[in-house]
């Protein structure tokens, strides 16, 4: 005999749902509050004054980087004016309190729209495995990495009280970090780490993955890109050695570009030929000024080809090829990941000539402005020997071709069990979307980050 069960209501699609309609509401008072204010003619004037304000700005911002001189101080003295006159303007209109009502509204509706189309925390977890006892952990160390953090925190002293053999990076000379994790691997080593930087990461990373061995990350060095996207404690690097006491293992993708091993991105054109200028490091801000029109113009640097899977875009000024794609919250996807597991890599590509294809940028939908694609492979070639590249913050020359891949779960990851975990990405909005959720019985399922082309 069967027993009908009423199903429980579906309270996170309920509170989704809900979400969508408060975006909706919010982004219509936006749009009503000037018109029953002000009235029609007015509001289309509003409209096209705050829209004509911001062309502007961000037309003389190009100005300002493309050019040298005169033209550059002029091209930011209208970029920085253009928000004053169209705030003036408002003013003598009358019109300014109905503006600042009308922005706080499509403000508060973006918010909201993001709590109805973000995923379930499920939909971002990277499936965790106990992890096996081990018995010559070898962990190496940069005592310079990250302003020195290996002795702020302590490091040596509490990862060799947990039995981990570490090795520093010290002089003289350069140290080749790969041959000395191989070394550590042929003395026995059954676990492998750093504290350090990314670059270092990325390395040492490889020779684990060739030896199928657990790889620890310490985030010693700078930014802690990689260790962000793990969900590991960057404020605390100590907290990471914590995954030897009671750890778990993740399966993540590992990158490689000509072979090399990288954990975030590499980086072509307008990025990577600033940062191989000798004098960048003394100067960032004043090389970046220096050598930019040249690069924006196509006088200087390389012309570029990138293929990406079956998709050839010519002459980007910049391409970011990362370990799995970046979120879409801003312009280019260069926020964070919120998985790496995905099998795939995130290319970006960005392609502006002029200030009317910068201005297009604002839209997002200037396919030749910007490109963003997920492949497993993407070939950057040139008409040079080399190709200047920034890979996971270090600059390279590498030859061309350069070819970038993924191996999927290559790289066996131990963390902490317990740890901060990652934040995902904001979702892109997307109306229709939305109106979908708000509306419909049927909701529709959340795209993931492998799911863009």
């Amino acid at each position: 005999m069967s027993e009908t069960r009423s199903a429980a209501p579906d309270t996170t699609t309920g509170a989704r749902r809900w979400w969508a309609r408060a975006a909706f509401a919010l982004a219509i008072l936006a749009v009503a509050v000037p018109l029953v204010s002000a009235g029609l003619l007015s509001t289309v004037g509003v409209l096209v004054v705050g829209v004509g304000g911001v062309v502007v700005m961000v037309a003389a911002l190009y100005w300002f980087l493309a050019s040298r001189g005169v033209l550059r101080w002029i091209s930011l003295t209208i970029a920085i004016l253009s928000p004053i006159v169209v705030l003036v303007l408002f003013i003598r209109a009358h019109l300014l309190a109905e503006v600042v009502t009308s922005m706080v509204l499509a403000l508060g509706a973006v918010p909201c729209a993001r709590a109805a189309l973000r995923g379930r925390t499920s939909d971002t977890a990277v499936r965790e495995v106990p992890a096996p006892p081990v018995r010559h952990p070898v962990l190496i160390m940069n005592p310079h990495s990250g302003g020195g953090k290996v002795a702020k925190f302590d490091l040596q002293r509490k990862a060799e009280e947990l039995g981990v053999e570490v090795v520093l990076l010290e002089g003289p000379g350069t140290v080749d970090v790969t041959d000395l994790a191989r070394l550590a691997v042929a003395r026995g080593a059954d676990l492998l780490g750093v504290a350090g930087g990314d670059g270092t990461q990325a390395l040492v990373a490889g020779v684990a993955a060739e030896n199928d061995l657990p790889f620890l990350v310490i985030s010693a060095g700078t930014r802690n890109h990689f260790a962000m996207d793990l969900g590991l404690d960057r404020a605390d690097p100590s907290r990471c050695l914590d995954a030897l006491r009671d750890g778990v293992e993740l399966a993540v993708d590992l990158g490689r570009i000509n072979g090399r091993p990288f954990v975030n991105n590499a980086s072509f054109g307008v990025y990577a030929e600033v940062v191989r200028s000798p004098a960048y490091r003394d100067d960032k801000a004043g090389t970046v000024l220096q050598m930019l029109p040249d690069l924006l113009a196509g006088q200087a640097g390389t012309p570029l080809v990138t293929r990406i899977g079956n998709v050839t875009v010519r002459n980007p000024q910049a391409v970011l090829v990362s370990n799995n794609p970046y979120g879409t919250s801003d312009l280019a996807g260069l926020s964070r990941r919120d998985r790496l597991d995905r099998g795939v890599l995130g290319a970006v590509t960005v392609s502006v000539a002029n200030a009317r294809q910068a201005v297009g940028l604002l839209r997002r939908a200037n396919v030749r402005g910007l490109t963003q694609h997920t492949t497993t492979e993407v070939v950057v070639d040139a008409d040079t020997r080399q190709t200047p590249v920034g890979v996971d913050g270090e600059s390279l020359l590498l030859p061309t071709p350069v070819r970038c891949t993924i191996e999927p779960g290559a790289l066996r990851i131990r963390v902490p069990r317990d740890r901060p975990g990652v934040r995902p990405a904001e979702p892109t909005v997307d109306w229709v979307r939305l109106r979908e959720l708000a509306w419909h019985r049927q909701t529709p399922p959340l795209p993931t980050q492998g799911d863009q082309s």
